[in-house]
């Protein structure tokens, strides 16, 4: 623990942001950090539970009265050493997790959290600043030889911890670099993406090959890549969109989330965008389908871009402003969430349905609405019209892409439509092959990717070598 009486002595503070006239003509990080007093002081609100229900909020477990105790008493680089026991890439969590542990923390009760992921943040940046973080080598090879298929945040925790137990491991990517959706989906004012930079040089120092431009199931056929492998683990994401099939859907600018903003992310780093069409909102009026982070997302970016307006429109119910804790405490609470790119200037709708797209000269220029009940049935007389020259659906994805990769293996599918595997040993039904990520649990954080990888890695490398030392 912090301060035996730090949480009744000491006010929460948290990062603030730089203003949204300002942050909107650029596409850098706009958090401010706190200094190094204030870290402290935040550290030492963490009191003395008795039960760490934080524990439970966090999909990684990190020991978060640990290194709040650490940071407090002035042992930053021991906290930083606790931080990645745990956690791979925490300074990927401390800027896009939605932190879960600070609604479980117990005086999240009172609405006063310990800043937990404020801390976190803190931590792993001193740490790169210190130049405490540093590959970590295995003293020993084990002669055998592992393929990670997809280079998000699940397949590289994975590929880190086996490198460490010293196996041969080779992450293949089907883009130009590894990231996945940390890389393409979430714009860089959220995350910069040199942070995934200095991690890949720190894997690839640890023994880990990386394998851009490869598609396996397109460009290479899965089978060839089990042969030449001791294990398989699939971290590919759920990557197939759900679509929104009504009339006019095929009316020109319409388009996917995950058509929209990897471009942009492209364009930040000069990545080539190819062959494609540019979608850009500039000068449109944008409507963003879908009230989740994706949708959040494409507000952000569609700002920056120059949008005339920006509409968000959610089939759920506006949620309360604020919870029955008595009711929802540890758990994740439903309430209306505002991000940093609602604040930059969007319109949001609650309880709505799209019943059409219209257009002109085969393009959209509008969207009919109607209000919905209770059971998301249309409430008769309520339709209405917005402008629209550009609409995004981003409304989460259904499952992993099943053709090439998946179908080839040949592996089990659950209900949902996601590669079946246990969270005990995350096995296939295919001999070597695991899964893990949201190719396994469907669309989730980036937090839970981490754990799956960090635990899929614990499973191959007891399968290969018939016991282990890796962490779950």
């Amino acid at each position: 623990m912090g301060k035996v009486t730090g949480f009744l002595e000491i006010d929460r503070r948290d990062r603030k942001y730089r203003p949204a006239s300002d942050r909107i003509r650029n596409y850098r990080e706009f958090v401010i950090p706190l200094g190094e007093a204030t870290t402290r002081d935040q550290a030492a609100r963490c009191m003395d539970c008795g039960i760490p229900y934080c524990h439970t909020g966090c999909p990684v477990n990190n020991q978060i009265p640990d290194w709040n105790d650490l940071v407090y008493r002035g042992d930053w680089e021991e906290a930083a050493r606790n931080l990645h026991s745990t956690n791979n890439f925490p300074e990927f969590t401390g800027r896009i997790c939605p932190a879960p542990c600070e609604a479980s923390c117990t005086l999240n009760i009172t609405d006063e959290p310990v800043t937990i992921k404020t801390i976190e943040c803190a931590i792993v940046d001193r740490a790169w600043q210190e130049g405490w973080v540093k590959p970590d080598i295995p003293a020993h090879k084990t002669g055998k030889k592992v393929a990670v298929i997809g280079a998000g945040p699940a397949g590289m925790a994975c590929a880190q911890q086996l490198a460490r137990a010293g196996h041969d491991v080779h992450l293949y990517e089907k883009y130009a670099k590894a990231g996945g959706l940390l890389r393409y989906g979430i714009p860089d004012f959220k995350m910069e993406k040199h942070y995934i930079d200095r991690r890949v040089e720190q894997m690839q120092a640890e023994g880990v090959t990386f394998h851009y431009g490869v598609n396996v199931g397109v460009t290479v056929e899965a089978q060839e890549i089990v042969d030449g492998h001791d294990a398989v683990v699939v971290t590919g994401g759920a990557e197939k969109p759900r679509d929104l099939p009504i009339d006019g859907r095929d009316l020109a600018g319409i388009h996917l989330a995950m058509d929209f903003l990897p471009q942009q992310n492209r364009r930040n780093s000069r990545e080539p965008l190819g062959d494609i069409d540019p979608i850009l909102a500039d000068g449109k009026h944008v409507v963003v389908i879908g009230g989740g982070d994706t949708g959040s997302d494409c507000i952000g970016t569609s700002v920056r871009q120059g949008a005339l307006s920006v509409t968000q429109l959610e089939i759920m119910p506006q949620p309360p402003v604020r919870e029955n804790k008595m009711l929802t405490w540890p758990d994740w609470p439903l309430k209306l969430r505002t991000s940093s790119s609602h604040e930059e200037g969007a319109e949001r709708e609650f309880s709505v349905t799209t019943a059409r797209f219209e257009g002109n000269g085969g393009h959209v220029s509008r969207l009919v609405c109607s209000r919905v009940d209770g059971n998301f049935k249309p409430v008769p007389d309520t339709e209405f019209s917005l402008k629209a020259d550009l609409v995004l659906f981003a409304m989460g994805f259904v499952s992993p892409i099943h053709e090439g990769l998946l179908q080839q293996l040949g592996v089990d599918l659950d209900p949902r439509g996601n590669t079946a595997a246990n969270v005990e040993d995350y096995k296939t039904s295919m001999d070597k092959v695991f899964a893990a990520g949201d190719m396994r649990r469907g669309q989730s954080l980036v937090v839970w990717a981490i754990r799956e990888g960090r635990q899929a890695a614990h499973s191959v490398d007891a399968y290969l070598m018939g016991q282990t030392d890796l962490p779950r």
